[in-house]
């Protein structure tokens, strides 16, 4: 009897365990974004609702310090001038703890917006909360959003990571593409190559009693 009950329960972890590790975390095809606020690098606060007039988004998970972000730093930029006017702004996010990566601080984002010259929203995730939502692991990291804001492609701005030629797939440029003449996204998801995202460390747990705690007792 005790042996069976030990089996069923072994079991039941193993299903639990096996069930964590395979649901998907983030967005898949076909959810619809939540809303969100984050700080732009020109001081403002721009939500993804500020975009209600547009066709779609562009959401890019993206940073500074990343040597893939910085190779794919023009296609960004003109991935922005092509479709934006089309109804498709790129609104460019960095999910990047300072505290990991100093180079991806607020300021320092502010720093290349304005020396490259960004035309697009380019937002700091501070709190590291909206990443999690996309299921953002990589910068950078293309997420398309069609009028209802529902995600229709997912992976890369194409296939060369490293520099375009004549062989290279414009994955996010075709995907926006097929929104525009109305059909769906060929390929729906393709592999996204660039650095993972710097999480920030574990906030240390305050020990009971501490100095902190005592003065607002006091």
């Amino acid at each position: 009897m005790r042996t069976s009950l030990l089996l069923h329960f072994v079991l039941l972890a193993y299903l639990v365990l096996t069930m964590s590790a395979t649901t998907p975390k983030g967005y898949t095809l076909g959810d619809i974004a939540k809303d969100f606020s984050l700080k732009s690098v020109n001081g403002d606060i721009v939500s993804l609702s500020d975009y209600k007039d547009a066709k779609g988004v562009i959401v890019i998970f993206t940073c500074n310090h990343c040597p893939f972000a910085q190779l794919y730093e023009q296609r960004i930029i003109q991935l922005h001038k092509k479709f934006a006017p089309l109804g498709f702004p790129v609104v460019a996010i960095n999910p990047n703890s300072p505290l990991m990566v100093p180079e991806d601080s607020f300021e320092k984002m502010q720093e290349l917006a304005k020396s490259k010259h960004y035309p697009f929203a380019y937002l700091f995730d501070e709190e590291q909360t909206v990443y999690p939502l996309f299921g953002a692991t990589r910068t950078p990291q293309v997420f398309i959003l069609d009028e209802n804001r529902a995600v229709r492609y997912i992976g890369g701005i194409d296939s060369n990571a490293e520099a375009p030629d004549s062989s290279t797939i414009p994955w996010a440029e075709n995907a926006v593409n097929a929104l525009l003449r109305g059909e769906s996204p060929d390929p729906l998801r393709t592999k996204s190559v660039g650095c993972t995202v710097k999480k920030a460390p574990p906030k240390p747990m305050t020990p009971a009693g501490t100095a902190t705690e005592l003065e607002g007792k006091n």
